[in-house]
């Protein structure tokens, strides 16, 4: 049914990427079964350290945070969402949905038998991973959230998103690596900016993330909005430990912290941090500091 997989050849001697790739097949009503890819890094008998990615980025995102979670002694698992990265790409926009992208990332989660891990959850790896949270609160045993938020269809936020979704989408050409470049301090080389767009080699790849935008639930009568709601009743008894790693110029901002710390019992009495000298792809501009404040965090349990 037209699926693409980007050629294996596109991600040949990426920058600061040596990874092997690893495929798992989920199922899919549609489509039958789905390819997905991940890492797989580090201790075969360590604890699990989940990755979960956001807009613009794939797994290749955590190229400097694994290594330092790897030598922790951690197991490392990162995967890339269907139609991001080395995953499989559906021909059309309209072959995913916030609904979709929840079923695919637990299929992938059950397959891969994964049970109380440690979850890092930056921006859509926190609006799928918290709702994941809620339902299937067996996968995660801590949380670190950086950047993210539970999306609920209200309107905190959405003058500026619906006017930055308007000009990201009236683009010829949908950008991924330069999106990242935007939302960084320190300004990325021009071959990772080229790493970041590798799994697209053209703009029929992108349906996956050219939708990103728009299954973004603001106002109560979006498809996701009335679960999400419920997801998030259900995180306001969340008593395991959820860590905060925001950017510190987003304090006080609808996409701030405080908002998570209050609401889930989990983030009491936790050693939150804001991070300085970062943008909102702070992965990018403070990887090790995020990984050394994942491993403390972790070392806990």
């Amino acid at each position: 049914m037209n699926i693409k997989r980007t050629p294996d050849e596109c991600f040949r001697d990426l920058p600061e990427y040596d990874f092997q790739p690893h495929y798992i097949d989920i199922p899919d009503l549609r489509f039958k079964k789905l390819r997905m890819h991940y890492l797989d890094e580090g201790n075969p008998e360590g604890k699990i350290i989940l990755l979960l990615h956001g807009q613009g980025c794939w797994s290749y995102i955590f190229r400097n945070m694994i290594p330092e979670l790897v030598t922790a002694g951690y197991r490392v698992i990162a995967p890339d969402y269907i139609g991001f990265g080395r995953s499989d790409k559906l021909p059309n926009t309209d072959d995913y949905s916030f609904q979709n992208h929840i079923d695919w990332l637990v299929a992938f989660l059950s397959s891969m038998k994964i049970q109380g891990v440690i979850a890092y959850m930056f921006d859509w790896g926190g609006y799928f991973g918290l709702r994941i949270a809620a339902e299937h609160p067996d996968f995660f045993g801590r949380i670190v959230l950086t950047n993210t938020q539970l999306p609920k269809g209200d309107s905190d936020g959405a003058e500026w998103f619906i006017k930055w979704r308007e000009q990201q989408l009236a683009l010829p050409r949908f950008p991924q690596g330069e999106m990242v470049n935007e939302g960084v301090m320190n300004k990325l080389a021009p071959d990772i900016i080229a790493a970041f767009d590798a799994p697209y080699p053209d703009e029929s790849f992108k349906a996956a993330p050219r939708r990103f935008p728009m299954i973004l639930p603001f106002g109560p009568d979006s498809p996701a909005a009335q679960a999400n709601q419920a997801a998030w009743k259900k995180l306001a008894n969340w008593k395991k430990p959820v860590l905060t790693l925001f950017t510190k110029s987003f304090a006080g901002s609808a996409m701030g912290p405080e908002l998570l710390q209050k609401h889930l019992p989990g983030a009491q009495h936790q050693a939150h941090s804001l991070l300085e000298h970062a943008s909102f792809y702070v992965i990018e501009d403070q990887p090790v500091e995020i990984a050394r404040h994942i491993v403390r965090f972790a070392d806990d349990s």
